[in-house]
């Protein structure tokens, strides 16, 4: 009986060191490739600060203008000046949408007239 639990240990050991050694590499996989990601997140921030540094280069307020008045007779951009904007009360903004009433609406009961309308008639 002693032997049949020695060996039974002896196997549940060598169990849990094989599962110990496949989990050890798994993690130091999944390790490997958290640290690439990171990597990739570097080069691509990088990347993006270069993207935004061109995109502010290239909408220079001076260089834009020269490109406008260069391309007057194709685009017709002017200037913008503050006499060209408007007020907002010329804003023509748009009337809002009455809902559409598919049933007939029944009115119960009588409309009370206010006592000061009767007087005036």
């Amino acid at each position: 009986m002693r032997s049949l639990v020695y060996i039974v240990t002896s196997l549940a050991v060598m169990g849990l060191a094989f599962w110990a050694y496949r989990e050890n590499y798994a993690t130091q996989q999944a390790l490997d490739e958290v640290a690439g990601l990171n990597r990739e997140i570097g080069h691509l921030r990088e990347r993006l600060a270069v993207l935004n540094a061109e995109w502010a280069y290239l909408n220079r307020p001076d260089r834009l203008s020269d490109l406008a008045a260069m391309n007057f007779d194709r685009l017709g951009l002017v200037p913008i000046e503050a006499a060209r904007f408007g007020a907002i009360d010329q804003v023509a903004y748009p009337a809002p949408e009455l809902p559409v009433l598919s049933q007939p609406i029944a009115l119960r009961g009588v409309l009370a007239v206010p006592a000061s309308a009767e007087g005036a008639q």
